[in-house]
């Protein structure tokens, strides 16, 4: 783990990241989103009156049925990718991307348990080695977060992405016409990204709304904003080193990482796949909105 950013408690602080978010969207255009009342639906004639919430009614003069974990109207896979390229950057008082990534699926899951939607965690490097199927009880959500706090440690190098791989039998294993929340820097094999745009479309195939939260550190990663000096750069999944210049670099190392995104958020309309560039030096609301629009599109 960056030891510069430690996060002593994972779930306290996604809360107070959510509840935050929720004073913002009451006083935003998007204060018609359903977060506060998300365990109530409008009454329907013929529904058992005993499930009425009159205190509701008193404040409101409107009536509404309690909702039961059985009546879960949505089901969320959330999928991180942890290779070593996720613990991008080693800077004081900085996120990586693992970390990122963590905090931002935290705060997801918290909307979701306060809305009683189903939630699944799937974690792969270069294989998948923890997937839980979609539930909503507490139970479940308090075994979800305490394997996204392990994730806080987790600081192995030259663990490399499998991508590819792992979106189609994730594709293959969850309920069909749920949606797929993906945090990833996507940096698996660009040079073959044909195959990536292939496993993003199977996810569409089997009827899935897909989320593609592209997660980089803009500063370095895309701008490669680096001082003009001699640096080592580390390939983190390979371990390989290169020494230059930043200078002699950046124009090359730019081109090819902006074709590779273009070519990606082209792919990614076409398949109707939502994705976000999620720039780890900028906040959580960015996350939380593109969440709330699609579940709302879905519900």
């Amino acid at each position: 783990m960056n030891q510069n950013y430690p996060i002593e408690n994972l779930e306290l602080l996604a809360k107070q990241v959510v509840e935050g978010f929720i004073i913002g969207l009451h006083k935003s255009p998007f204060h018609g989103f359903s977060v506060e009342f998300a365990e109530h639906r409008i009454y329907n004639q013929g529904d058992n009156l005993k499930h009425i919430d009159w205190k509701v009614y008193g404040r409101s003069d409107k009536l509404f049925i309690k909702k039961f974990e059985e009546e879960t109207n949505l089901r969320c896979q959330i999928v991180i990718d942890t290779s070593s390229s996720m613990l991008f950057p080693e800077e004081k008082n900085t996120l990586n991307k693992l970390q990122f990534s963590c905090l931002s699926a935290a705060s997801i899951i918290t909307l979701l348990k306060k809305q009683l939607d189903a939630v699944g965690l799937t974690l792969f490097d270069s294989n998948i080695y923890y997937h839980s199927k979609a539930k909503s009880s507490a139970t479940h959500t308090k075994i979800l977060m305490t394997e996204l706090e392990k994730l806080l440690n987790k600081n192995e190098q030259q663990l490399s992405t499998e991508a590819v791989k792992s979106l189609h039998q994730i594709a293959e294993s969850i309920h069909k016409r749920s949606l797929v929340v993906i945090f990833s820097d996507m940096l698996d094999r660009v040079s073959e990204s044909e195959e990536l745009f292939d496993a993003l479309q199977h996810l569409k195939y089997n009827k899935h709304e897909v989320i593609l939260f592209h997660v980089q550190d803009k500063k370095c990663e895309v701008d490669f904003e680096f001082e003009n000096r001699p640096y080592e750069f580390v390939d983190l999944e390979t371990g390989e080193k290169l020494r230059m210049n930043s200078t002699q670099l950046k124009e090359l190392y730019q081109n090819k990482m902006h074709s590779f995104r273009n070519a990606l958020a082209l792919k990614c309309n076409l398949y109707g796949i939502d994705i976000i560039n999620a720039d780890i030096r900028e906040g959580y609301e960015k996350i939380l909105y593109s969440y709330l629009i699609k579940r709302n599109k879905m519900v």
